[in-house]
């Protein structure tokens, strides 16, 4: 493991001394508030008495709630809520997932809170958002790409839509954004004394992600249509092709002297200068295929070796961390007895590290209750308030 993942004894890193308070959700929150727990905040998730979960392991094993400590508060007592209140006051941000009007009945809504800390950054994380004819139906990841369009684009033409993970939706449109508007927002808190609302919907943060793409639909250079472009496996250049044994290599070469380069390599006797005509494509393709099926995968790697013709072998999430580009910058790691990914992005001067395992609910109730200096905390652990 690289010094810049090694093991945290305490917090460091650009955020540290940020305290944030996550009320318990799925996905995309508690990816949200992971991140900044890996940029140094200490995180405090607060947790329901026996909440069932979707997450098919022990809570011990979900790696989105690793850097964070865990309080148990029973939210349907008042002075539970009055418990995290008094935690508000002596946090930076807080962070729900709830739908829209679900924390305002639990006395949570952010008037209540900023009566009590008016820097407060109140960061809310939903499918829908707020507002809109939808925010208050369910939904997951692939329902909220659905509506974007970025479902539409991606997978094979002849084909239904491929589903992405939730990558696309929960982490990139939803989780990444979240952090990116409490980033922004405890700037203005730190300018002006004053919080506000981080409203951060994942069909918003989709279509942002979209941006490059309107621009080539904008300009005529997009066939609104599955697999009949640059870059969605369309082009013979952009897409994967199979190998002998049965493995697949990606292949990138999208600027003309990389591709020239890709069919040398290959041995393809084909005139670079129809990279771009779309009538070619499929004789292109027809070629490249070809090619790639004469030898392993492995071999292709020797092959493209130090080459920039832009090809890279598929693996597996498993073999992903022996890759040896991925091992010399330890971007995946084994910490605490789990293969997970290391924090991101690295910094010049401040120091980003794994903090402790994900916790077990309520491993630091007491702990963190009486650090953060809520009185009587053993009254409260023995009449259920807390646990």
């Amino acid at each position: 493991m690289t010094d810049e993942v090694a093991a945290a004894t305490e917090h460091s890193g650009p955020l540290a001394g940020v305290r944030v308070v996550e009320l318990a959700g799925l996905g995309p929150g508690p990816f949200a508030t992971m991140m900044l727990a890996d940029l140094g905040a200490d995180v405090v998730r607060i947790d329901r008495p026996a909440a069932a979960g979707v997450f098919p392991g022990r809570p011990e094993q979900d790696l989105l709630n690793r850097g964070k400590r865990s309080v148990i508060l029973d939210l349907k007592q008042p002075e539970a809520v009055e418990v995290v209140l008094q935690l508000l006051e002596r946090a930076d941000v807080v962070v729900e997932g709830y739908r829209p009007g679900v924390a305002e009945r639990l006395g949570l809504g952010p008037d209540t809170c900023w009566k009590r800390n008016p820097r407060l950054v109140y960061g809310r994380m939903t499918g829908w958002g707020q507002t809109g004819p939808l925010a208050q139906s369910a939904g997951h990841d692939i329902d909220y790409i659905a509506v974007t369009g970025a479902l539409h684009a991606i997978g094979d033409g002849q084909g239904p839509p491929q589903v992405p993970l939730n990558l696309v939706g929960d982490f990139g449109g939803g989780g990444m954004y979240l952090v990116v508007g409490i980033l922004a927002a405890l700037r203005v808190a730190e300018q002006t004394g004053r919080g506000q609302v981080v409203d951060a919907a994942i069909v918003d943060g989709t279509a942002h992600l979209l941006t490059g793409i309107h621009a080539f639909l904008n300009a005529g250079a997009w066939n609104d249509r599955r697999s009949a472009n640059m870059l969605d496996g369309g082009a013979p250049f952009y897409t994967t092709f199979e190998t002998s044994d049965g493995r697949h290599v990606a292949v990138g070469a999208i600027e003309s002297k990389f591709y020239s380069e890709l069919l040398a390599r290959l041995g393809i006797d084909e005139d670079p200068a129809r990279q771009h005509d779309r009538r070619a494509w499929p004789a292109i393709r027809i070629k490249i295929a070809a090619a790639f099926a004469t030898r392993t995968m492995a071999q292709w790697c020797e092959v493209f070796e130090g080459s920039d013709a832009c090809v890279a072998p598929v693996v597996s999430l498993r073999e992903a961390a022996a890759h040896p580009h991925i091992e010399a910058r330890g971007s995946i790691v084994d910490h605490g007895g789990a293969l997970q990914s290391a924090p991101a992005p690295r910094f010049s001067m401040s120091r980003t590290a794994l903090g402790n395992p994900p916790p077990s609910p309520g491993q630091h109730t007491r702990a963190v209750l009486t650090e953060w200096g809520i009185a009587d905390v053993d009254n409260l652990i023995e009449r259920g308030v807390a646990s």
